[in-house]
């Protein structure tokens, strides 16, 4: 989800300062070099940068000394790797709220109870924070300046994120230089990242892939992240078994299936079972499996909701130049009073890209669908929290029920529509929306700024 509680935020970000100040006096202390070398770059060689396959991430970083290093990426030295795998962090401000009427700024519902039994409800403004996500496949450039980290996509458009709050910038980066071997840059040290298309093809990746049964029945296929981490064979899941610990490579894998709450079953290929239970990856601890399904973009499966998960080969995935630049979002708005509002859309008060993401559960599964797969939007009206209230409509021509929560709950701040190319939008409130039906998305627009 795109948005926090200001008191969640707060609380991050109070983390994030005292981790940033920990690592800038261990640094101080030279207790963690900013930049080092792994073990895999005791030998460095040129061939290094020959095995970037274009589907992993690829780039150039230049660091605040002016040293600059270009190969394959990958984020907080095991995480994101791929040019699906999204970028994440916080804006630091929303500058669409301003151009909401102070009279209409949406506001939100909270009863007060005692013993269960509702005696009287309270107005606040809702929560205008947002979170900023993208796939690293739809950005350009990373660059960071003081307390800023600015982002800026293909389309041209460029977003300002707040450095101190929790980001994956914060995690640093891996990254694998023909010349200079494999090194690990710290986010203190980097000042730019420039997001480029691997220069030649290395060997095929690893890459994990495979079809996700819910318990509900439901299956989704595509590439896999387990534990919203472990993306390619040579990562390892471990936990314990009878015999002590053990950690197994995915890559000798055929499934993984839920046990019980705290263990799974892992079948090998050689058709082995073990039974693995007691750390966060292989229980309750689990954080969700993602999916990158091509019908909606990428799913998130929580541990509460997963069943099994059946591994099988199928390519490396899509490379850089497969996401084409995005461009604002366009289309017409159906209000309750019949009205039909066409021009270009700001959804939430955030969302105002193509690339930019629809967020919304069902049925203990998380979607997270780009604008430029949706065909439309139809509300049912429902506002409790969990009702089924909108029918989403792929461009696919397939209908999803997505449930009153994250991008479609009551939190919903409304739309604002630029009608015939105004300089100032009409604000629509999201009780007042009956439908949102999407254009699709043009080849170019021009590039926008948004702080």
């Amino acid at each position: 989800m795109k948005r926090g509680s200001a008191a969640g935020w707060a609380f991050v970000t109070v983390l994030a300062l005292l981790a940033i100040g920990a690592g800038y006096w261990a640094r101080k202390q030279n207790a963690h070099p900013a930049t080092t070398t792994s073990p895999e770059a005791t030998a460095p060689t040129a061939s290094a940068a020959e095995e970037a396959h274009p589907s992993f991430l690829y780039g150039r970083i230049t660091t605040v000394d002016g040293v600059t290093y270009e190969g394959r990426l990958r984020w907080g030295r095991g995480e994101e790797a791929f040019w699906g795998d999204y970028f994440n962090g916080a804006k630091k401000e929303n500058p669409w709220a301003a151009l909401v009427p102070p009279e209409r700024r949406p506001k939100e519902r909270r009863p007060i109870a005692i013993f269960g039994l509702e005696i009287a409800h309270r107005e606040r403004p809702v929560d205008l924070t947002r979170l900023f996500m993208a796939r690293f496949g739809d950005i350009a450039r990373i660059e960071a300046s003081g307390r800023d980290v600015r982002v800026t996509l293909k389309s041209g458009t460029g977003f300002y994120l707040d450095r101190f709050s929790a980001s994956d910038f914060d995690d640093g980066v891996r990254v694998w230089d023909g010349a200079r071997g494999v090194a690990d840059l710290d986010s203190l040290r980097i000042r730019a990242i420039e997001l480029l298309p691997a220069p030649r093809s290395g060997a095929a990746v690893g890459r994990l892939h495979g079809t996700v049964r819910t318990r509900q029945g439901e299956e989704f296929s595509g590439f896999v992240q387990w534990d919203r981490e472990q993306c390619v064979g040579s990562d390892q899941l471990t936990g314990h078994t009878a015999g002590g610990e053990r950690s197994v490579r995915f890559e000798a894998m055929r499934s993984i299936a839920r046990r019980s709450d705290d263990s799974s079953l892992v079948t090998l290929l050689d058709g082995r079972e073990v039974v693995l239970s007691g750390t966060r990856a292989v229980g309750q601890g689990n954080r969700g499996v993602y999916v990158d399904d091509l019908r909606y973009g990428r799913v998130l499966v929580s541990w509460g909701g997963f069943e099994r998960v059946e591994f099988t080969p199928d390519g490396s995935g899509p490379a850089y130049g497969d996401f084409p630049p995005g461009g604002p979002l366009t289309g017409t708005i159906t209000t309750r009073d019949g009205r039909h509002l066409t021009g270009r859309l700001v959804y939430d008060l955030d969302e105002s890209e193509f690339t930019e993401t629809l967020d919304a559960p069902s049925r203990g599964v998380d979607y997270t669908i780009p604008f430029g797969l949706i065909a439309s939007i139809v509300r049912s009206g429902a506002e409790e929290r969990g009702a089924q209230c909108a029918r989403v409509t792929l461009r696919s021509g397939q209908e999803l029920q997505l449930d009153c929560a994250g991008d479609l709950g009551q939190g919903n701040a409304g739309m604002l529509v630029y009608v015939a190319d105004g300089q100032r939008p009409e604000y629509v409130s999201w009780t007042d929306v009956v439908q949102v039906a999407l254009n699709r998305p043009p080849a170019m627009y021009p590039p926008l700024d948004r702080r």
